[in-house]
């Protein structure tokens, strides 16, 4: 067994050397995909898929890699890199490139594996996609998770429909029936429904399956026609139901050893036309089991308890199974080598016990035994009875029976015998008696050696002369047509060669080798002399062929002579095509039954029957268009009665006209090597091939020389067509230029006129502000007016109080001197009671010099209160100032940027507008200067207040510290005479001098009034010159 690791590699081959797997195993090659990274692992494969074809498969593994294995080429390429998880694949679609994949994201992508390029993306589910199937046309695809099926149209990728379920029921499995047009969904519930593709409509649902051996449906299989579905579950018993009848028909108990069934597919023949007997089941254990349905007999198992399988592919044609095993790594096997021994018939049932020598032999001494039972079954015991009886021999024959012996143990004659009991080998074993009856040696290597060197030049070109549909096919025709090419050179040059190969390539197209063979063992002995005359028609065959037809029926080759037709006419088409031309698929197996299992003059002798059979539309025929027209299709002629009228002519034929005397008997290819074939004119084949090698190379260098004009004219066509595409060009771009010229043109008129609407609406928006300026100057004047206003009465109605205040301390003072005259003449009496006027007069004045205080200190903070308010004033008329001025230059950049953008665009008019442009500079610069000045005289204005402000706050102080000495001279004075009056009162002794006091009181008082209206005059007109506006503002 070969093992393959996938390392890191992209691409490479599978296997190096050739395969050759065991009947034990059956493995071609073991895969694995190991990282080479410093603690290596091994990456497990999850899912795998096979194309249509059946030779190339996809697998990925769980990091999302997907490879593509060509086990036809043996090579292997990495396609996609996914980075998750893959669920399912599915390969048979109807691009056979494409590929569709389902991912751990629950979405379903479709690559390229030529490209490796995605195609499409869908979604739609919401949980893992566990099964893909694809329509038999391709088209359609059916996803299934656990929730929901999902039918998708594969060439617009499109979902088409959408099967919603309730949630206790899921989906078991939605797929296609093979070559149907029908759904088939399964649920958990063990319910089986059948559905229209195209309209959805219910079809039929299968009945529920008996109590007695009612199983939970996991699992489900369908043969290639369609007719029985398998189903099975946890559990060791399988149901089959026919779909025709809708029922269930059997149920298979597998062994003991089976609990539960984890995969089911069945293992496809090419000759069992779809109804499909043998079914692969894998179970629990990891072994997966073939067995005959018909039969219940176990064919043969692959995995093992300690290589367990985890699930199973069969190629669609059955040749390979790819098995994912339990330890992550792919194997795939071989089906031939697995069915090697069931393919092998039955031993024969007689045996020769002694061979005496010949002298000696006599009709008593040859015993034959007869056992019953078949040779795999176990021998019995030696109790059992063997039955024998005895055979008379003929001596006369000559051992003419061992003759017949067949390899495989069948005899030629009984095989006769039973070929002309039913006119046909039974379907299933007709190519297994073809090879005994040919006796092919199947000679791998000799074979090997003629298909290594490739297709053969004769051969290149096949597909112009015989155009196939099939690729796979021509690639087989053509490497089997060029191992014969290889075998002998005639091949080379015979021309009708395809046409005697083809029905056997496409009858052996999946077994090369013994397709070869057959080829080769017909062209050794059917056509025996065929190559003596060539390149000329076997003129000697052919002339066998007339002599047989001239001797039974003379009438129709009268019939052929008059009309001027030869046997190269109406035997050579037959010949060379060996009747695929003239007769179905299974006319041509009778047949060729027949050819083969006797001598190889009855291919001579069928082309004479199948004239004499057609004699009646023979003879009809008068125009030689109506003879090749005959002669190269299908007639309405019953073949069974050809092969009847065959052995008729092969029984009555004089040996001297009979073709059996000419040809030789049937021999056998050697083992080992091929023979050497040499039937030909090696001289005429030599020259014929020096003279094609010479044409060859003659047409190689017309084919060269005719290539170099072609690639001038190629070049000449292409520059022409570039300079054209140039012109055009140019002629686009001009007329580009002048439409962009154009729309340039609109959009600068577009744009004079928004700028002169941008003008105006700036003109109005000034005049708007200007206006605005007026009448909030207007509304501060009148504002200022209203303040002095009411500054004045305010002023005034203070005169008018202290007007009224001094006339009532004068008042006071003359009530105070009248009080004071009494006091004086009541000096014993009243004396105290002055004492206390006079101290309330002292407070009462003290109370009002608290009050002028007051006020004065209300003044003053009203005074700093209006700085401040012409101060805000004129910060915002110098901030309005600087944002004109900033937006007057941004307008400025605005502008030059645009007269920078048309500068580029009309270079034409540059001179013009530069000089435009530099006035307009020049004026805003001038501008800019003006608002500089403006700006600093403004600023110079602005610090020239603060300096007042300053000196008037520092007269303010002054002031202040003014009041405050004058108020602490009064409050001296105050105290002083207070002190006088307390030291008067205690000394009797100053009575005297009262008078003297009294007028010296009267003198102070008035003074102390004086100073009193000076000082508040002075404040006044004080508050009067700070409380005038600046003279900035009030132009």
């Amino acid at each position: 067994m070969q093992s393959t690791d996938l390392s890191n590699k992209e691409s490479g081959k599978i296997w190096h050397r050739k395969p050759n797997p065991a009947a034990r195993d059956g493995i071609i090659v073991n895969i694995i995909h190991s990282t080479s990274d410093y603690l290596p692992k091994v990456l497990r494969f999850l899912n795998v898929a096979f194309d249509s074809s059946g030779d190339c498969l996809i697998a990925g593994d769980h990091q999302g890699n997907i490879y593509s294995f060509d086990l036809y080429t043996n090579r292997f390429n990495l396609v996609q890199r996914t980075a998750q998880a893959c669920t399912a694949l599915a390969f048979n679609l109807r691009r056979r490139s494409e590929f569709l994949v389902a991912l751990a994201d629950y979405s379903i992508k479709c690559f390229d594996t030529v490209t490796k390029e995605l195609v499409s993306w869908m979604r739609g589910h919401e949980s893992s996609v566990f099964s893909i199937s694809v329509h038999a046309s391709g088209r359609y695809a059916i996803t299934t998770s656990s929730d929901t099926a999902q039918l998708w149209d594969l060439d617009t990728f499109q979902r088409k429909r959408k099967l919603n379920i309730r949630q206790s029921v899921g989906i078991q499995k939605v797929f296609f029936l093979p070559l149907s047009n029908t759904i088939l969904s399964c649920f958990k519930d063990n319910s089986v429904f059948a559905w229209e593709c195209d309209t959805l409509f219910c079809k039929y649902q299968l009945p529920a399956p008996p109590e007695s051996s009612s199983i939970l449906y996991k699992v489900f299989a369908v043969t290639r026609d369609g007719r029985i579905l398998a189903a099975g579950g946890k559990s060791n018993h399988l149901h089959l139901w026919c779909l025709e009848a809708k029922q269930l028909f059997s149920i298979i108990q597998m062994p003991t050893k089976v609990r539960a069934i984890r995969h089911l597919e069945f293992l496809p023949d090419g000759f069992d036309a779809g109804s499909n007997q043998v079914l692969g089941v894998l179970s629990q254990d990891g072994i997966m089991r073939f067995i005959n349905i018909q039969t219940c007999k176990l064919l043969f198992e692959i995995g093992s308890l300690d290589e367990g399988i985890s699930s199973s592919v069969i190629s669609p044609h059955g040749r390979y199974i790819a098995s994912i095993m339990e330890n992550g790594s792919l194997n795939i096997y071989s089906v031939q080598a697995l069915t090697q021994e069931i393919n092998k018939p039955p031993p024969p049932l007689v045996k020769v016990i002694e061979d005496l020598p010949k002298s000696k032999l006599n009709s008593s001494d040859l015993k034959m035994k007869v056992t019953s039972g078949r040779v795999q079954r176990p021998t019995k015991s030696r109790e059992s009875k063997i039955q024998t009886r005895i055979l008379k021999q003929d001596l006369t024959g000559n051992f003419e029976n061992k003759e017949n012996e067949l390899s495989d143990g069948l005899n030629k004659k009984r095989l006769q015998i039973l070929l002309k009991g039913y006119g046909e080998y039974p379907m299933k074993y007709r190519m297994f008696i073809w090879r005994s009856l040919l006796q092919l040696p199947e000679n791998h290597t000799a074979f090997s050696s003629l298909v290594d060197k490739g297709v053969h030049v004769a051969f290149l070109n096949l597909q112009k002369k015989y155009p196939i549909k099939s690729r796979r096919l021509l690639r087989v025709l053509q490497r089997t047509l060029s191992a014969l090419a290889h075998w002998s050179a005639i091949f080379s040059d015979t021309p009708y060669l395809p046409l005697l190969a083809f029905p056997f390539v496409k009858l052996f197209q999946n077994n090369q080798l013994i397709c070869f063979e057959v080829i080769a063992t017909l062209i050794i002995n059917w056509c025996q002399h065929w190559f003596e005359y060539f390149p000329n028609p076997p003129i000697n065959i052919l002339s066998m062929i007339e002599n047989v037809l001239a001797f039974h029926d003379k009438e129709l080759l009268q019939h052929f002579m008059d009309r001027d037709i030869t046997s190269q006419l109406y035997a050579w088409p037959l010949l060379e095509t060996l009747f695929s031309e003239v007769l179905t698929r299974e006319e041509w197996l009778k047949l060729f039954d027949n050819v083969f299992s006797n001598h190889p003059s009855f291919l001579l002798m069928a082309v004479v029957a199948y004239n004499i059979c057609s004699r009646a539309p023979l003879l009809n025929c008068n125009l030689k268009d109506d003879f090749e027209y005959f002669f190269h299709h299908r007639n309405n002629l019953d073949i069974t009665v050809v092969i009847r009228e065959v052995y008729h002519l092969v029984d009555t034929t004089p040996t001297d006209i009979h073709p059996e005397s000419i040809l030789d008997v049937f021999v056998a290819l050697t083992k080992g090597q091929y023979p050497v074939f040499n039937q030909y004119p090696k001289f005429i084949v030599d020259y014929q091939t020096q003279e094609r090698e010479r044409i060859r190379n003659d047409e190689l260098d017309y084919l060269r020389e005719r290539q170099t004009v072609e690639d001038m004219q190629a070049e000449v066509d292409q520059q022409r067509a570039e300079d054209e595409a140039w012109y055009q060009k140019q002629e686009l771009l001009r007329k580009a230029e002048e439409t962009r010229r154009e729309i340039l043109f609109r959009e600068e008129e577009k744009m004079l006129e928004q700028r002169q609407r941008l003008a105006a609406v700036k003109r109005e928006l000034k005049r708007k502000e200007i206006h605005l300026q007026d009448a909030a100057r207007r509304r501060f004047l009148k504002q200022q007016q209203d303040q002095r206003e009411m500054e004045l009465r305010r002023l005034d109605d203070e005169i008018e109080r202290k007007v009224y205040m001094r006339d009532q301390e004068i008042a006071a003072t003359a009530k105070d001197l009248e009080m004071r005259n009494l006091e004086l003449e009541s000096q014993t009496r009243l004396f105290e009671k002055k004492l206390n006027r006079n101290h309330e007069a002292v407070a009462k004045e003290m109370r009002e010099d608290t009050d002028a205080y007051r006020r004065k200190v209300d003044l003053e903070e009203h005074v700093f209160h209006k700085l401040l308010e012409t101060d805000q004033a004129q910060s915002l008329k110098a901030q309005k100032i600087i944002e004109e001025n900033l937006a007057n230059a941004e307008q400025a950049c605005i502008d030059a940027d645009w007269r920078l953008q048309a500068l580029h665009t009309q270079r034409c008019d540059a001179l013009q507008r530069n000089e435009r442009y530099q006035e307009v500079a020049k004026l805003l610069r001038n501008n800019r200067r003006k608002e500089m000045e403006v700006l600093n005289a403004a600023m110079e204005a602005e610090a020239k207040k603060w300096e007042e402000a300053e000196e008037k706050e520092f007269h303010l102080r002054s002031e202040k510290r003014a009041s405050a000495l004058s108020d602490a001279s009064r409050r001296w004075f105050l105290e002083q005479e207070l002190s006088d009056a307390l030291e008067h009162a205690e000394n009797p002794c100053c009575e005297v001098s009262l008078n003297r006091r009294k007028l010296d009181w009267d003198t102070t008082e008035q003074d102390l009034l004086e100073k009193v209206r000076n000082l508040r005059q002075r404040l006044t007109a004080q508050a009067r010159s700070r409380c005038q506006p600046p003279h900035v503002l009030a132009t």
